[in-house]
């Protein structure tokens, strides 16, 4: 890798890949909506529905992570833009880099293409494929058409991360923060909602590891730290790290649900949703424990980082630069 382009530069896993693919050596180019500041050496203005025609000359590498994440609260146009960007988008992004001869492009996807493994199991690459929104479809759907067919590139791999963690988080895991610090963390039971995670650094890791291994060219892989973590995990590891006690209740199961079946009434009501519905009980309950498996087997990578040593520096970040 000598040049390379990176979409959605500017976000979390984006900047961090951009710093370590300078400090390689490479030459950095970023896609960005708007104007700004980074480590990369050239930028380009654009975005996926308006890509620039000369946005790969002279490259040979893409990490191509830039898409229209899902909504919390989706709407019908929320899923066909969806669709539009992330599938259209990256047809659109594929066709510059194969008429460009680029030589390698590492696609970020989303394990929203699976569906919920049962309690105490992990799906792996061969998963049940239950698109739980549109934009998982877009993801699986632009792996098939666009990444894998439909291109001559000679080295294309997909990669396919849990939750990403780390200093500067955003998302879910900042508002589990922030609504511990107000005591408004619910009191979950123990052994529910276990979820895979992976820390930012070993994202970046991976990521030049695919671009650079003969063995990647043609495969997808799913990315986790090798472990799974409850919602009570998580709620008392956060607590420990804010100076709180834990609370020794806990909800019974039964309760929640009917707290996200009022939610959801309301949402309809007021078309607006609610603080608690069935969403946010499927994101503190549901089983999403993914395995990481053939990426170890095949290409031999060990991710360096588990969430509850990275705590400390989460919260930490957090606090300094809370809203």
């Amino acid at each position: 890798m000598k040049h390379v382009l990176v979409t959605g530069a500017s976000g979390f896993i984006g900047w961090r890949l951009c710093q370590r693919l300078v400090d390689d050596g490479c030459i950095v180019r970023a896609l960005l909506r708007t104007p700004q500041e980074g480590p990369w050496q050239e930028s380009v203005l654009g975005d996926l529905e308006h890509l620039p025609d000369d946005l790969m000359q002279g490259i040979d590498t893409v990490f191509h992570l830039a898409g229209k994440v899902h909504a919390l609260q989706p709407t019908w146009q929320d899923d066909e833009e969806q669709f539009r960007i992330n599938a259209g988008g990256t047809r659109r992004l594929v066709a510059l880099a194969d008429s460009a001869q680029v030589k390698r492009l590492v696609y970020f996807s989303s394990l929203s293409i699976f569906g919920m493994p049962p309690k105490g199991q992990s799906y792996d690459e061969n998963g049940a494929l239950d698109y739980q929104n549109i934009y998982g479809l877009s993801k699986y759907y632009t792996e098939c058409n666009y990444i894998f067919s439909g291109n001559d590139i000679p080295h294309v791999t997909v990669l396919r991360p849990a939750m990403v963690y780390g200093p500067s988080c955003k998302g879910n895991m900042n508002r589990m923060i922030e609504a511990i610090l107000k005591g408004r963390f619910p009191s979950i039971p123990q052994g529910y909602g276990f979820r895979s995670m992976v820390h930012v650094d070993d994202v970046v890791e991976a990521a030049l590891l695919v671009a650079s291994r003969d063995e990647a060219a043609g495969e997808a892989f799913n990315l986790t730290d090798g472990s799974a973590y409850s919602s009570r995990q998580l709620y008392d590891w956060i607590s420990y790290q804010l100076g709180k006690t834990p609370s020794r209740w806990t909800m019974p199961v039964w309760l929640f649900r009917l707290m996200a079946f009022v939610g959801d009434a309301i949402g309809i009501v007021f078309g607006k949703r609610f603080i608690f519905d069935s969403s946010t009980f499927q994101k503190l309950f549901a089983n999403a424990r993914y395995s990481s498996g053939k990426i170890e087997k095949v290409l031999g990578f060990h991710p360096k980082h588990r969430l509850q040593e990275s705590l400390p520096d989460i919260v930490k970040e957090y606090l300094n630069h809370r809203p």
